[in-house]
Formats: structure tokens, sequence, C-alpha cells
């Protein structure tokens, strides 16, 4: 363990964070339930809303695959809206005006893409401050909102700089007083297609794993299709010493082998893994042969279904004339049969589905595009049923 580990198993980082979540609900109940019978305050509005007596949309919940306090978006998808100039439309923009809409809309969970907004929004351009975070807790809290996690910074270097460690500990600070579970990076943990540099992601991943569990996160990667292309692990080597064939496995399926369960997740991006099953179908094997995978998202997360506490759950309309095989949809508008994923995945209850639509923004034509596709989200997640046999 090195030192910068031990700083934080020792409680220091914990001294200097916000209450984390188990502390929050654990000091905010007696509070929650005076607000409640008193029908006033932000923390009545949560209250409100978890019991689904809040606005948004009316949808009955029984049998429901999604359960209503875990209907998430990804606010990458609204990012045309954040950033947006508040002054130069009436249309919500800025982080307040728009995480009102979505709770107008229904969901109860979000996940942050940075902290960033226009300049001329409430609270200014950057929240990435302790500053920032409170504010951006006071308006979660107010409109019955949780935030479960972040695409943020994840250092790049290896061994750590003391520059990349404090960035990083700023961020699980920030995630703390945002009453995160999760803190995470959109990105694959390398971009190689080698063993070796697969290992020391693993290593690099494993030792941030532990800097987030001692400040009670859960630290996660996110996947995109390359990510499930097969692993180079074998010979003969090339010119550099490389191996040129695989043994089959492919490369985040390697990556959850090697890294410790007890401080690395991951969150499958649905659409991106159904991407690989299009793409990545053989591999050249040890002897020289071809052979065909073909690979099944559901699968790898029904082995070990604790690994995946959040999803994205973005849509695709099947279309063998693209590289992709899909083109993103609104949820629930597409062929991926999310019916059957999300009823055989495992583990009722636990996961965090996100819904992501990376094409959601209208542009000029049409501006409000991406809060419109996120209705039409929220409602088709929250009439997602187990299919009929």
């Amino acid at each position: 363990m090195t030192a910068h580990e031990e700083e934080f198993q020792s409680g220091a980082l914990h001294r200097r964070l916000g209450l984390n979540r188990r502390q929050f609900l654990a000091a905010t109940t007696g509070l929650t339930a005076a607000a409640t019978v008193a029908g006033v305050g932000p923390l009545a509005s949560a209250a409100q809303a978890a019991s689904g007596h809040g606005h948004g949309h009316d949808h009955g919940h029984k049998g429901a695959l999604v359960a209503p306090s875990k209907r998430g978006i990804i606010l990458y998808t609204v990012r045309d809206a954040i950033s947006r100039d508040p002054l130069s439309t009436t249309l919500p923009s800025g982080f307040r005006p728009v995480l009102e809409e979505l709770s107008r809309i229904g969901y109860r969970q979000v996940e942050f893409a940075g902290y960033g907004q226009h300049a001329n929004s409430e609270g200014g351009a950057n929240l990435e401050t302790v500053e920032g975070a409170r504010l951006l807790r006071r308006w979660l809290d107010d409109n019955g909102l949780e935030a479960e996690g972040n695409h943020g910074f994840i250092p790049g270097s290896w061994p750590f700089t003391q520059p990349d460690l404090d960035r990083f500990k700023q961020h699980l600070e920030i995630a703390n007083i945002l009453g995160f579970g999760h803190v995470g990076t959109g990105n694959d943990p390398t971009g190689s297609a080698y063993k070796a540099d697969w290992d020391v992601a693993a290593d690099k991943w494993n030792a941030l794993g532990r800097i987030a569990s001692a400040a009670g996160l859960k630290l996660y990667t996110h996947n995109h299709d390359v990510a499930y292309s097969f692993l180079l692990d074998t010979g003969p080597l090339d010119d550099q010493g490389r191996p040129t064939r695989s043994s089959g496995i492919r490369r985040l399926e390697y990556f959850l082998k090697i890294t410790d369960p007890r401080h690395v997740w991951l969150e499958m991006d649905i659409f991106w893994a159904h991407v690989a099953q299009y793409k990545y179908r053989t591999f050249t094997a040890p002897d020289g042969s071809t052979r065909t995978n073909v690979f099944n998202p559901l699968r790898v997360v029904q082995k070990q279904t604790k690994r995946f506490p959040l999803f994205h759950a973005k849509d695709g309309k099947s279309n063998p004339a693209t590289g992709n095989g899909y083109d993103m949809v609104p949820f629930g508008t597409g062929d991926i049969d999310y019916a059957t994923f999300f009823s055989q995945m495992g583990a009722k209850g636990y996961h965090n589905p996100m819904y992501e639509q990376d094409n959601a923004p209208g542009g000029t034509a049409n501006p409000n595009q991406s809060l419109e596709f996120s209705e039409v989200s929220y409602d088709n997640m929250a009439a997602l049923r187990a299919p009929r046999h």
C-alpha cells in the first residue's frame, strides 16, 4: 500500500469530506419525518418523490422492471440544455432549471458528466468546487433527485503524480457532498488491444479503487464497443514483441478477472455492448485459425451481476448499413431487448439504469429535443415490464 493510500485508509480524507450517503441518511431521518409531516421544504419534496406522490408523470409501478426510485438519466444526454445561455431562451438552461425539468418528468436519479454550464447560469460556469457541489446538492434535494455518479477525472499517470492524485481527491470530496454512491469515468481503462497494457490498467484501477473505497465510494469504468473486442494475448509476436493472436477472452472480461471486485466496478453501456456483439464475432486463435464467438452482454452481467451497479440504458434501432449496426434512438423506441435484459440480469433492485442518448440534442432546428426525448424515454422506461412467455 502506498503512502497516499494509507492516508485515505487512516481516515484523513473522511475528516475533510462531507457526509457520506449512509451518514447523511442517518443524520436526516428525523428531519425528513418532520418535514414530511409539515409538508414543506426540500426534504418534504424528496420524501414525496420517494413515495411516488411528488410531481412528474404518474406511472403505476406494479410489475415495473425499473422501480420509480431507480429511473435515471445521465446529464450528458441534455448537455445542450445545461450549457446554453439562459439569457438567450425561455427553455430550461443551466443545471438548476434542467434538474427541475427532469424531476417534473419523473426522473429520480441523475449521473453527472462534469460540472460545467454556461457562465450566465446560476452559480457560474464551473461548479467543480466544494462550493459548487454544495449548490448542486441543494438543487438535487429541492427536486427530490439523487445523484449516483459522475463521468469525471481519472489520473492518466501511473504511478500517480501528486497533482493528479490531488485532483482525484477533490473529485471524491465533491462526490461525497453530492451524495454519490459511485464515482467514475466515461472512458475505457485503456484503448490498447494488448494484455500487457490491460495488466497496467488493472494495477492503476485497483489502486484508485482502494482510495475510492476508503472514501465510501465505488469506482467504476464505462465501456465502449472496442473494450469488448478480443484481447491480443498470445503469439506469435510481432517485430515489437507484442502478441498477434487471441485466446478468445475479451478485453473487459479480462479486466474484470484481474481487478479486485471489492474496489473496481463497471458501468455497462448496453448500446455499445450490443454494437460489440454486432462487430466483434471472430478472432484469430493461437493456431492461426479463425474462430467465432458471439458476444452476449446479458450473460456477462449474469455471471457477476453486482460488478455492474450502473448501466447506460441507451437504445438502438437496427441498421446493418452502418458500421455499428445500430442507430441511437430514444429509450424504448429501438430494437435492443431491454425487457429481457432487465428481467434476467439478477440482483433485483440493485442496479441503476441511466437513460443516455448521445445524439439527443436537436441543435437550432429543435432546441428542446433532448428534453423531449428524455420525456419519451422516461415514459418507456416506466412502462417496461417483463416479457410474457
